[in-house]
C-alpha cells in the first residue's frame, strides 16, 4: 500500500465523528457476543489511555468532540436509531461530564462477569495511564506490548469466542499492510473470531485500492462500512472513516443500513456526506 500517513493519535480525536462511528460499531459487536452465555474476550491492539479529558490540551486543540459526539448527544434520534446506539450512549454517559471513553472503556462497560478484556499499548506514558485506569480490575489486563503481535501470538483466546479490534495510529502507510498481515494470521489461528479493522478515509481511490486487496483475500464473510462527513476527495483531510469486519454479527449490516444515513446527516461538515456498506466476501 502506498504511504498515506496521517498520525491518528487518540487523544487529539476524542469524541470525534470517527470515535462515534468506531465505538457504536464496537458496542454492537460486543452486544451480539453477549447473546450466548459462553464467555468471550475482546482484544484491543492500540488501546490508547482509555479515557479522555475533553478539557485536555490535546482534545481542546482540535475541538472535534463538538462536531462528533456532541452533536449526537444533543440530537433527538428516532426510536430505531436509539435502540442501536443505546449501549454506546450508556457508556458515554457513565463517564460523566467532561470525559469521553476510549474503546477500552466502551468494551469494559459492556462486559459481563465471565468476559475478559486484553489491552495493548506500546507508548510508555499511555500504557502507564491505561494501567492506572484499570488497576485492580480482574477482567481487564493491560499489556505494554506492540499490538501488531497479537494476531500472531495471542489468539485464539482460551475462551475461543471473541473480538479483535485493530485501530492503529496510521503514522505511516505501513499500517494498511500490517492489518492485512494480521488478517492472514487470524485466518490461520482463529478462523471463528471476529476481527474489526478501523481505517481513515481521505481520498476515495486510495481506500478503494486497499479494499480491493482485502476482497482478493476471499474471506467467506467480510463486511465493510464507511461514513463520510464530506465528499472523500482531498488527500489532505480526514473526510471519513471505515471499518472492515471479518465474521461480523449477522444483524450488523441491517443495523448499519438504518444507522449510517442518520449519523452522516447528524455529523455532516460539508457537501458529500454519506455512507457505504459493502460485502467483501470471496
Amino acid at each position: 500500500m502506498k504511504n498515506y500517513a496521517m498520525n491518528y493519535r487518540h487523544a487529539y480525536h476524542a469524541g470525534s465523528f470517527t470515535d462515534v462511528f468506531k465505538h457504536i460499531l464496537l458496542a454492537r459487536m460486543v452486544e451480539y457476543l453477549k447473546r450466548k452465555d459462553k464467555a468471550f474476550r475482546v482484544f484491543d491492539t492500540h488501546a490508547g489511555i482509555g479515557r479522555y479529558d475533553l478539557a485536555s490540551e490535546e482534545a481542546a486543540k482540535t475541538g472535534e468532540y463538538a462536531l462528533g459526539a456532541g452533536r449526537v448527544l444533543a440530537a433527538s434520534p428516532p426510536s430505531a436509531i436509539l435502540k442501536i446506539i443505546g449501549p454506546w450512549l450508556d457508556t458515554v454517559r457513565a463517564e460523566g461530564d467532561g470525559f469521553y471513553p476510549g474503546s477500552p472503556r466502551v468494551a469494559r462497560h459492556l462486559l459481563r462477569k465471565q468476559d475478559r478484556l486484553s489491552l495493548y499499548e506500546l507508548h510508555e506514558e499511555d500504557s502507564q495511564a491505561l494501567s492506572a485506569l484499570f488497576a485492580g480490575d480482574y477482567q481487564a489486563r493491560v499489556n505494554r506490548l506492540d499490538g501488531w503481535l497479537v494476531a500472531g501470538a495471542h489468539v485464539p483466546p482460551k475462551e475461543s469466542r471473541g473480538l479483535l479490534l485493530i485501530d492503529p495510529p496510521f503514522e505511516d502507510g505501513g499500517d494498511f499492510d500490517r492489518m492485512i498481515d494480521s488478517l492472514e494470521k487470524c485466518r490461520r489461528r482463529w478462523t471463528g473470531g471476529t476481527v474489526a479493522l478501523w481505517y481513515p478515509v481521505k481520498k476515495r481511490e486510495h481506500t478503494d485500492e486497499w479494499l480491493g486487496t482485502l476482497k482478493d483475500l476471499k474471506f467467506p464473510d467480510m463486511l465493510n462500512a464507511e461514513l463520510y462527513i464530506r465528499e472523500p476527495r482531498s488527500a489532505s483531510m480526514l473526510n471519513g472513516c471505515g471499518m472492515v469486519i471479518v465474521n461480523p454479527p449477522f444483524t450488523l449490516a441491517d443495523e448499519l443500513r438504518t444507522l449510517l444515513p442518520w449519523l452522516a446527516e447528524t455529523m455532516r461538515q460539508d457537501k458529500g456526506a454519506g455512507h457505504q456498506i459493502q460485502n467483501l466476501s470471496g
